[in-house]
């Protein structure tokens, strides 16, 4: 009787691993051959133990807690169940790696989108100097041949353009800090999750930072180049403005002398 008590407790599990894992399909094709294995022992072993003196009076309770599925595993080999049960690891370490993972991708996506606001602001501040540049230019190659109308229309495209940069500027230094705040971050998060044990996490972030700031460098040359040029423009507008004031006042000076001879 003792057999059947744990070809019951083997059926008995077999039974709660198909509710349990019933998405494993693979799992519970194994536990319904467990199962059908050991009612086949239960009604084998019943069919013996009823023949033996001293059996269990009927309607006498079992007690589980003497049952072994591996003692009847190694007596008759037919009830033991081929399935083992995953136990999902919720120590501390396992619970602050993966805490840690956590604040790695929320670290990564803060710097992913500071880094894509101060790389769009440094390109929009490049694309508005080098507009002005243009307009500047050919403002001043054309000095003396435009009309009033022409020369006010340069003039206003030039200073809204200037004033396009400089609000691109402004979005620049405050989207710098934001981006600077969230390399620091990062690191910060790379290297507790290093520490924790979520070295993957942590690797990750690291190249996610060189990325960054890869991305970041390019913008920046891209504006330095703009505003080199712009310097550049700004040294030939005083060039070429003190000549043609030179040239205004020696036109004047020659229709003055121009004029004093035909009165003569």
């Amino acid at each position: 009787m003792q057999a059947v008590r744990q070809c019951t407790v083997c059926a008995s599990r077999a039974t709660g691993a198909l509710v349990w894992n019933q998405t494993d399909m693979s799992v519970l094709r194994l536990n319904k051959s467990s199962l059908r294995r050991g009612a086949a022992c239960i009604r084998f072993l019943s069919s013996s133990e009823s023949r033996k003196p001293g059996n269990q009076k009927l309607g006498e309770p079992t007690k589980p807690s003497h049952m072994s599925i591996a003692s009847l595993s190694v007596a008759h080999g037919l009830c033991a169940a081929p399935f083992t049960q995953q136990v999902e690891n919720l120590s501390h370490d396992s619970l602050i790696r993966r805490a840690a993972t956590v604040v790695t991708d929320s670290s990564c996506t803060f710097l992913s989108q500071t880094t894509l606001a101060y790389v769009d602001a440094l390109t929009e501040y490049s694309k508005a100097v080098h507009s002005r540049i243009a307009f500047q230019r050919r403002y001043l190659a054309s000095l003396g041949k435009l009309t009033q109308a022409e020369e006010d229309s340069f003039q206003q495209a030039i200073n809204s353009w200037r004033a396009e940069a400089s609000e691109r500027l402004v979005e620049c230094k405050r989207y710098e800090s934001a981006w600077i705040n969230a390399v620091s971050l990062c690191k910060m998060a790379a290297e507790a999750a290093c520490a924790s044990g979520a070295q993957q996490a942590s690797n990750s972030l690291r190249t996610n930072i060189q990325v960054a700031q890869s991305q970041v460098e390019d913008a920046l040359k891209l504006s330095a180049e703009a505003d080199k040029k712009l310097a550049e423009t700004k040294v030939e507008e005083i060039q070429r403005m003190a000549e043609y004031t030179s040239f205004l006042e020696d036109s004047e000076e020659r229709e003055v002398h121009e004029a004093y001879l035909r009165e003569d």
